[in-house]
């Protein structure tokens, strides 16, 4: 979302339509092939004109891309900022309305105060599962567990 923005921010208005169609391509991919893919038509469509923008983007290539090395389960949360988001909200409200008398320590107790009161609406994680696997290094390629167990399954399948 903020990389969109961000490279959206380098191009006219006329032209930010169809290049964020085209950005959407890259990071809505079901393979990591088709993202490359996508990603390098974008580059190609919009290096000449828009400089500014494909370095914008080319510069994070790994790191926008790093996501297909994870659960299915997972990308959604992975490929957006809301949970960061809305949990600052919360506290970000309440703290630019107090005034006078705020120490560094009463904001901080303030803040995990409502970050505690926060947590309560939060909703599980979807794939909480997979978390484990994630931990145990096991490798994920386009989403699928690559494990040996899970490659036996499948075979005999």
């Amino acid at each position: 979302m903020h990389k969109t923005a961000n490279v959206l921010n380098k191009l006219p208005k006329k032209a930010q339509p169809k290049a964020k169609s085209a950005l959407q391509a890259v990071w809505m991919a079901e393979t990591r092939a088709d993202a490359e893919s996508a990603f390098d038509a974008f580059v190609t469509a919009y290096e000449d004109k828009y400089p500014k923008a494909t370095d914008c983007l080319t510069k994070d290539r790994a790191e926008l891309l790093t996501f297909y090395d994870f659960s299915g389960a997972h990308w959604q949360s992975i490929r957006t900022t809301n949970p960061i988001e809305s949990t600052f909200a919360t506290v970000r409200l309440r703290t630019a309305k107090t005034r006078g008398c705020v120490s560094r320590d009463t904001i901080l107790g303030l803040t995990f105060k409502l970050g505690q009161s926060a947590a309560k609406r939060w909703r599980r994680l979807r794939g909480y599962q997979w978390l484990e696997k994630l931990e145990q290094g096991i490798t994920f390629i386009d989403g699928i567990d690559q494990s040996p167990q899970n490659n036996d399954r499948r075979s005999a399948a």
